[in-house]
């Protein structure tokens, strides 16, 4: 009879035992953090996604667990944005010109020499209505949390000279899907072509195309400068990214977990950012010192023609951007 009651004792404790243990594993298990992208792991953007798990899980050790999967390895761009509103992925990073069918007033950083340069980019960015564009889509339910740059786009045409708005009337140019980049080129009297970024250099070989937009870096990866004979430095555009996550999701965080991976958000924009600029600028001096193509460098009388024939773009889109949000934009350019 003792025998009997001291096993069943044993395994009462037994029980007892396993089930603390389990609840302790339980509460001691990191909470998972999916950040998933499109581009590789050796990217700006990769590279900061690397360097916000490494200072998110300094910040938070054994609360938070942040998994990045680069080269599009859980969902390619059709997709991220719906694993993200339903959960399966907690932070992506698209490009800004793919946010018109949540937002409009994004549409501001696709409008044509808008900005003087990156540090006019980085001035509205962190002035108060750039700021507010991150939450400009929180009513879909996706939070910004910060900005990523790729960098500012130069013009390229197999044509011997990229000056004037006058040089690409009647060309035929790549764009991304988006409504001003086609109204930009609409304007001036070119004809532009929608085409995946992994066709470009066939289309510009074959004179599929005549020209394209984009950073030095995309440039000199993709070796578009092989099969263009002038790039144009016109910094007539922001190519950028925003990180983003789930509305519900983020405002339900503990207020130490979220406060921590805010911090590290900012720590990895200013790695990923400068990492940007340092990227584009030697790809730059990359592209010159292969001479394959000729570099133009535009006079401030240039950029003044190329502003004043689009002028008809921003007042195009005034209406769904917001005029605030232009004007805030413009006064970046006054240091």
């Amino acid at each position: 009879m003792q025998s009997r009651t001291l096993t069943r004792l044993a395994l009462a404790l037994g029980i007892s035992l396993s089930t603390g243990l389990m609840a302790t594993a339980a509460q001691a298990a990191p909470m998972i953090i999916k950040f998933s992208h499109v581009v590789a792991a050796t990217a700006p953007k990769g590279q900061g996604a690397l360097k916000f798990k490494e200072l998110a899980e300094a910040a938070l050790p054994g609360k938070v667990e942040v998994q990045v999967f680069p080269n599009s390895q859980l969902f390619g761009d059709g997709k991220e944005m719906e694993a993200l509103l339903l959960g399966d992925v907690q932070m992506i990073a698209p490009s800004l010109s793919k946010f018109d069918r949540y937002t409009k007033k994004l549409q501001v950083f696709d409008l044509p020499f808008l900005f003087d340069d990156m540090d006019a980019v980085d001035r509205f960015q962190a002035s108060e209505v750039g700021q507010g564009l991150l939450d400009s889509m929180k009513s879909k339910g996706i939070k910004g949390l910060a900005y990523w740059h790729n960098g500012m786009k130069q013009l390229s045409t197999n044509k011997d000279k990229l000056t004037r708005p006058e040089d690409i009337k009647g060309l035929k140019f790549r764009i991304q899907s988006s409504d001003v980049l086609e109204a930009q080129f609409r304007q001036l009297g070119a004809n532009p072509q929608k085409l995946a970024f992994s066709e470009v250099y066939q289309a510009l070989q074959t004179g599929v195309v005549d020209g394209q937009e984009n950073t030095w870096s995309n440039i000199y990866t993709q070796k578009l400068h092989e099969v263009q004979k002038t790039i144009a430095i016109t910094n007539h555009g922001d190519i950028d990214y925003m990180v983003i996550t789930n509305a519900g999701w983020w405002d339900g965080l503990p207020d130490d977990i979220r406060a921590g991976l805010s911090k590290a958000m900012a720590g990895a924009t200013e790695y990923a950012n400068k990492l940007a600029a340092d990227i584009n600028e030697r790809d730059h001096q990359r592209i010159a010192k292969a001479g394959a193509a000729k570099i133009q460098t535009l006079s401030k009388e240039d950029v003044a023609a190329w502003r004043k024939a689009m002028k008809p773009v921003w007042e195009k889109f005034e209406g769904q951007i917001g005029k605030d949000v232009i004007e805030a934009a413009q006064a970046s350019n006054k240091s």
